[in-house]
């Protein structure tokens, strides 16, 4: 499928941090983790969503599980341009997805050379935040995200539920139509 793709991942928290000693239900499959908050007992939520906000590929993965590791295993089958964040900056990826018809947009670090990019596409890249959004509506309207899981099937089957309920649910956040020639305006 040949489109424009957003992709970033986020936290899905097992227990609080005060209790991540005692935690046994998920002691065996979860790693700490840290994020933007600390470290966390968690799992990641990879995600690439397309400009219409639907969900195109998911991955669970443990929380010390690298973003680079896993976007081009996730990514198979799509083609067009990919957006992401300053996690998923790398040669190796880039030209793996490019092999595959997938290109890569991201930030700069500050430490990287400048390099021209198409009007376009420096404003898709701006328009990033839609893949955060997606994780708002996720967590706090299908409340993917809750610490008091009992067994890890139940949380498995929670985010299926999750994921099932947002892609019915009429609170997709997208990009306007690309049919209509100012969309990026």
């Amino acid at each position: 499928m040949k489109g424009i793709y957003y992709i970033d991942s986020t936290k899905l928290a097992i227990c609080h941090n005060k209790r991540t000693s005692s935690n046994r239900v998920f002691n065996k499959i979860s790693k700490i983790g840290k994020g933007s908050y600390g470290w966390f007992l968690v799992f990641k939520f990879h995600l690439i969503i397309n400009n219409k906000g639907e969900i195109m590929s998911v991955k669970i993965t443990k929380g010390n599980k690298s973003d680079l590791s896993v976007a081009s295993v996730f990514s198979e089958g799509l083609s067009g341009k990919l957006f992401g964040d300053k996690a998923y900056i790398s040669k190796e990826l880039f030209h793996q997805l490019l092999t595959n018809g997938l290109r890569l947009f991201t930030n700069l670090r500050k430490d990287m050379k400048t390099y021209l990019l198409d009007i376009q596409d420096k404003r898709l890249l701006n328009k990033r935040s839609l893949i955060e959004s997606v994780f708002n509506v996720l967590k706090k309207h299908m409340h993917l995200e809750h610490t008091r899981h009992r067994s890890p099937l139940n949380f498995f089957v929670h985010i299926i539920a999750s994921l099932a309920s947002y892609s019915i649910s009429k609170l997709n956040p997208h990009l306007i139509s690309s049919s209509s020639p100012d969309f990026l305006s």
